[in-house]
């Protein structure tokens, strides 16, 4: 329970080391506490990310590999919870912060911890980035957010998904009937409309991501690009940055 420990209990654990953590860029494979790796898409709503990791994902799959895939706001421990703060839209920034955090503690712990202490490649559809760009966007201090998320690993590879504003944003409204309240913003009063106040909204948390690209090791990805060769891109850098073959099935010997 160290890790749901920790998160109860962020205090300031930091201090003194604060401005070192602010990056929370990959210090090197060799460095790992564990013989598994982590693989992490980010970006908007709309950058084409989830797409590309599903491909990414089956590729994988087909070829035997050792792997696990896990997507943002997924515990079913949280998951009740969230969906009563939402439909109630008492969330405050801060309270919805931390109920995302606690999802993913519950991951972190469950899942993705003990898989890559297990020698799994892990796949991931958000990772932290996603609290520090949407939460960042909703006020909440940068340095407060990394401080609760200290106890998550660090990915062996981040792809940044970046695409136009409003091709993003005119891909998400052309296949969604309905905007939510709070994934519009509706709660931060950018707009009455909730097809603009997304947009306002998307934007705001793109400017947290390409902040990002400064100070993470973030490989960033053109989302205009066509699929299959942004595919062939990231199964390449995939395997340039990660020693893929350690998650190969294991050859049979022969009788």
């Amino acid at each position: 329970m160290k890790v749901m420990d920790e998160l109860m209990n962020p205090g300031s654990a930091l201090e003194g080391a604060e401005e070192k953590r602010m990056s929370l860029a990959p210090q090197g494979g060799a460095d790992r506490p564990y013989p598994g790796a982590l693989i992490v898409v980010e970006g908007i709503d709309g950058s084409g990310k989830s797409t590309q990791l599903y491909l990414l994902k089956r590729w994988l799959e087909i070829g035997g590999y050792r792997l696990h895939f896990t997507e943002w706001n997924s515990s079913e421990l949280v998951k009740s919870a969230t969906k009563r703060g939402k439909q109630s839209r008492l969330l405050t920034p801060v309270t919805f912060s931390l109920l995302h955090a606690a999802d993913f503690a519950d991951r972190c712990e469950r899942q993705i911890l003990p898989l890559l202490q297990g020698g799994y490649l892990v796949l991931a559809d958000r990772y932290i980035y996603t609290a520090f760009a949407r939460d960042g966007a909703r006020g909440c201090a940068a340095h407060w957010l990394r401080n609760l998320y200290r106890f998550a690993p660090i990915p062996d590879l981040t792809f940044y998904f970046r695409a136009p504003l409003e091709v993003a944003v005119n891909r998400i409204m052309s296949g969604r009937p309905k905007l939510k309240y709070y994934e519009a913003g509706m709660d931060l009063g950018l707009s009455f409309d909730r097809s603009e106040s997304f947009r306002i909204f998307q934007g705001m948390i793109m400017e947290q991501y390409n902040r990002m690209t400064e100070t993470e090791n973030f490989v960033v990805m053109d989302g205009t690009a066509p699929v299959n060769k942004l595919q062939k891109s990231m199964r390449q850098i995939a395997g340039e940055r990660v020693d893929l073959t350690r998650f190969q099935p294991k050859a049979r010997p022969r009788q």
